[in-house]
């Protein structure tokens, strides 16, 4: 009898330790866990800053010959233009924004960015030349390109599909559907908002 005890005494505490322990491993992998999380969020929130930011990267306006930012803009509304100078389609387009701003005016901003790493300044003086387009054109800087393929995707610098992001008076965004958008197109766009 006194053998049963002892044995029944040991099988209670060898499952009692076994629980013990198997709660302090969960413990543990919940707090590793929580770390792991907390340190993807850091790397995350450091690899992806503030959204906007790429508001704020300064450009050179070629069209006046002067320095701008895009948040320079704030309060307005805005088309950015994605493109490349050999793109035929992208000239399309930049004369229907040209047709656009001949029938409504000034209602919005347009700043057409040229993202082609293999283009420069002179190549897109002679196309505005060229075309006598007069609203804000620019290099895209490659710290520009790579926040918009962040925020956008890859198609956002993929010239034939004409690319025109809007961005409304509070600076929210949105892209708006690929290929060329008519003057009339354009107007709803800007009145649909972001």
């Amino acid at each position: 009898m006194k053998k049963i005890i002892i044995l029944i005494i040991i099988i209670i505490s060898v499952v009692l330790i076994i629980g013990c322990k198997t709660e302090i491993n969960q413990d543990l992998q919940q707090e590793n866990q929580n770390e792991e999380i907390k340190q993807n969020d850091d790397v995350l929130q450091k690899n992806n800053p503030p959204v906007n930011n790429w508001l704020d990267i300064e450009l050179y306006d070629i069209t006046s010959e002067s320095n701008f930012k895009i948040s320079d803009f704030a309060g307005k509304k805005v088309f950015i233009e994605s493109f490349a100078v050999w793109c035929p389609t992208c000239t399309k387009q930049q004369k229907e924004i040209k047709k656009f701003h001949e029938e409504f005016g000034d209602v919005v901003i347009s700043i057409s960015l040229d993202t082609d790493p293999n283009e420069d300044v002179n190549k897109v003086k002679e196309h505005i030349t060229e075309n006598n387009f007069d609203w804000h054109y620019a290099v895209s800087p490659k710290k520009l390109t790579e926040s918009l393929i962040d925020i956008f995707g890859i198609g956002v610098v993929n010239a034939p599909q004409v690319p025109i992001i809007l961005i409304c008076e509070d600076q929210s965004v949105r892209m708006l559907k690929k290929g060329i958008k008519k003057s009339d197109a354009l107007k709803e766009e800007l009145e649909a908002g972001c």
